[in-house]
């Protein structure tokens, strides 16, 4: 069950190695940089050349990475009643369940989703196994087509049964019925229902929302009995389902939204298992009603977290609910409630350094037991698995060999905010706390829409934390972090919240002597970079450098245009415009209003030409106000220091979640880090080795090959 809805959820990039494009060249333009003695055409050249050279030097090194755990476990495997399916990104491949010699079959290709689209995004087998429906990505662009495959027979159709436009979301309901939502500038607002029959293929219309706020997506239980229609804005959700026993029939309410009121459902043996934020504080909580009953007033009250932990997922076993909670610290557990009485809840400590859960990919599967990976940035995923018939959570075989990766030290510590809040904060590092006042620091930081901080496995992120960096992860405000009440307190006429916690984060950390302000950078995508511009604004001289990756910049210029796709829906996160005290408030902090003549840390800016979700001109607006205050700053004062780069990578496409193609996400995270070492002044690890070893040769003195 996912608590988090699709209109916000920040998606994570689904990497396949097995894919080859034609390196596109950045358009990179340097709009300062140090020193009048050459032209700027001249500069231009210099730096250019300067940073493409050690791109290529960070390509080699992430190419090395990515193969040293190139064979980290991965959620590309999912189980029918009679195979075992795997998808690479490109392509969905199967053999026969226990023969795990037997050669793999292709069972789809992405290309079979016509010119242009290729990237699998969401997969599902129908329950009988005769159908295979698969949503392909354009490429560059966030447009999504269905494919449906026939499966059945003992020689595949290599070729679409049907070819859907504009599918987001899909759940079979049977064989023949399946439920889908279709998305038209970004916004779900409908639901159909395909009907494959003897007589041909009918499609009709059985949800419409007519409240613009609110996203339409289609889910399913985990026992295959309903599908659901889950419709959520950032203030309410309401679901109807459809039982798989009757799919023909019209959608059923569960209970009609109310202000304020979100749940979610799920179903065992003719019960409604709901999260609700019914809970203390607002918060979820979990409560049971009968199928045939299923509104609020018949909602009974079976678990709630205990204080000072939240609720983040669920998923419903046959006789277990198995809880994915966080503490004050946002360490991760696994807590489970046997759903007969006498309910009994049994909590599960984790390993440590977890700081990410994923479940498992679920098919047609038992289910007795719940399948998940752990991860952290800079720890490949495990795979774990908890059986409800022997309550126990366990490591399978073959992923051990990445349990003693734990070198590292991952500290949790917490910032006091300015007004006395205590944020949480995540620092991963190889050195002893008191060892890193020389370290170089990369923060993280996104803050909104109630969604955590992504902190799975990054092969970039060990790059850099074997190099000796310091990795710190600011929980802030706005984000989910800490439940349902940390969002509200960082949203609307809360956002500024989020600031003040990011700056309390940085100094934090440089208090107890963990690096400082010349060695400190800032990375962000997307919103996370209105709480980093609005720091730099106000506190530019906590930083060296900041990256920012489709970055939303403009948001009192986009939220007071109604006619772009996401204005409408957002106002419940950044405010109404048209209401004087949000436009005011959003006027305080929007980081392209509120740039100011100063020094600001050194920055690169990647955007995205046909990115719909982050308009370009506001980006531009931003570079642009950048680029003058800048300006006007070194023309009055005279700055005789090195003055600080703005680089703006600007990318074709519409990939705001970046691009899923292999290569050019290396190319990306490569720049990024050529970035970071140029403009932090440090030297490549190969250098420092050609330094000591030339200063070992002077001196006598023996030393270690390189690794």
């Amino acid at each position: 069950m996912n608590l988090i809805t699709s209109s916000c959820l920040l998606l994570l990039r689904s990497v396949s190695r097995n894919i080859h494009r034609r390196n596109i060249h950045p358009l990179i333009s340097r709009l300062y940089t140090e020193g009048s003695c050459q032209t700027t055409a001249e500069l231009f050249k210099v730096q250019l050349q300067k940073l493409r050279d050690q791109e290529q030097h960070f390509k080699r090194r992430l190419r090395s990475v990515h193969r040293k755990f190139a064979d980290v476990p991965e959620n590309s495997e999912f189980q029918g009643q009679h195979h075992v399916y795997f998808e690479d990104g490109k392509g969905i491949y199967r053999s026969t369940l226990g023969h795990d010699e037997q050669e793999m079959l292709e069972v789809f290709n992405a290309d079979w989703g016509g010119g242009g689209y290729g990237t699998i995004q969401r997969v599902r087998l129908s329950p009988s196994e005769t159908t295979l429906a698969v949503t392909v990505k354009k490429d560059h662009h966030e447009e999504t087509r269905c494919v449906l495959v026939h499966l059945g027979g003992l020689i595949l159709r290599q070729k679409a049964l049907l070819v859907l436009d504009n599918v987001l979301s899909f759940e079979w309901a049977t064989d023949d019925v399946l439920f889908y939502s279709t998305q038209e500038t970004l916004r779900c607002l409908r639901v159909f229902r395909l009907h494959l029959s003897d007589s041909g293929v009918q499609t009709t219309l059985v949800y419409e929302e007519k409240d613009p706020e609110f996203f339409v997506e289609v889910s399913r239980s985990r026992d295959q009995r309903l599908v659901t229609i889950n419709c959520s804005s950032k203030i309410s959700s309401e679901v109807w389902f459809v039982d798989s026993k009757t799919p023909l029939s019209f959608p059923t309410l569960i209970q009609s939204r109310q202000p304020g009121l979100l749940y979610h459902v799920e179903h065992s043996d003719n019960y409604l298992f709901i999260l609700a934020n019914t809970g203390a504080n607002q918060e979820y909580q979990l409560l049971r009603a009968p199928l045939a009953s299923p509104s609020k007033p018949h909602w009974v009250p079976l678990f709630s977290a205990v204080p000072g932990t939240v609720i983040k997922d669920m998923e419903l076993l046959q006789d277990h609910c198995v809880f994915t909670v966080k503490d004050s610290q946002c360490r991760l557990q696994i807590q489970t409630l046997s759903t007969q009485e006498p309910y009994q809840l049994n909590t599960h400590k984790l390993p440590h350094w977890t700081c990410d859960l994923s479940p498992q990919r679920v098919g047609t599967v038992d289910r007795g037991s719940f399948g998940f990976f752990l991860s952290s940035p800079v720890h490949p995923p495990v795979h774990y698995l908890y059986s409800s018939r022997e309550q126990k959570l366990s490591v399978t075989e073959d992923n051990t060999k990445y349990m003693s990766l734990t070198e590292f030290n991952t500290t949790r510590l917490q910032a006091a905010s300015q007004d006395g809040t205590m944020v949480p904060l995540t620092l991963l590092h190889i050195p002893a706390l008191s060892e890193l006042h020389k370290a170089p620091l990369l923060l993280h930081v996104y803050g909104a829409y109630g969604v955590d901080l992504n902190m799975a496995f990054s092969p970039e992120k060990r790059l850099l934390l074997e190099d000796g960096w310091a990795l710190a992860y600011c929980h802030a405000r706005g984000g989910g972090e800490r439940g349902l009440a940390w969002h509200r307190a960082g949203s609307v006429l809360q956002k500024r919240r989020g600031v003040e916690d990011l700056a309390a984060c940085i100094q934090t950390l440089h208090h107890l002597g963990v690096s400082h302000p010349a060695l400190t950078a800032l990375t962000a995508r997307s919103a996370g970079a209105v709480l980093t511009g609005a720091l730099c604004n106000h506190n530019p001289q906590l930083l060296k450098a900041v990256i920012l990756q489709a970055p939303f910049l403009d948001v009192l210029g986009t939220m007071q245009d109604p006619s772009l796709p996401l204005t409408v829906e957002e106002g419940g996160e950044w405010g109404d415009p048209r209401i004087r005290e949000h436009m005011d408030n959003i006027a305080s902090y929007c980081p392209c209003h509120n740039i100011i003549p100063q020094l600001y840390p050194s920055m690169l800016i990647t955007a995205y030409s046909e990115d719909r979700r982050v308009p370009l001109s506001g980006v531009m607006k931003y570079v642009e106000r950048l680029k003058k205050a800048i300006q006007m700053y070194i023309t009055r004062v005279g700055v005789n220091a090195r003055v600080p780069a703005v680089i703006l990578d600007l990318q074709p496409g519409g990939d705001h979640f970046g691009p899923e193609d292999f290569h050019l996400s290396l190319n990306e995270s490569a720049r990024q880090l050529a970035f970071l070492y140029a403009e932090l002044g440090l030297d490549h690890p190969q250098t420092r080795r050609r330094q000591k070893e030339k200063s070992n040769n002077l001196t006598g003195k023996s030393h270690k090959p390189w690794n």
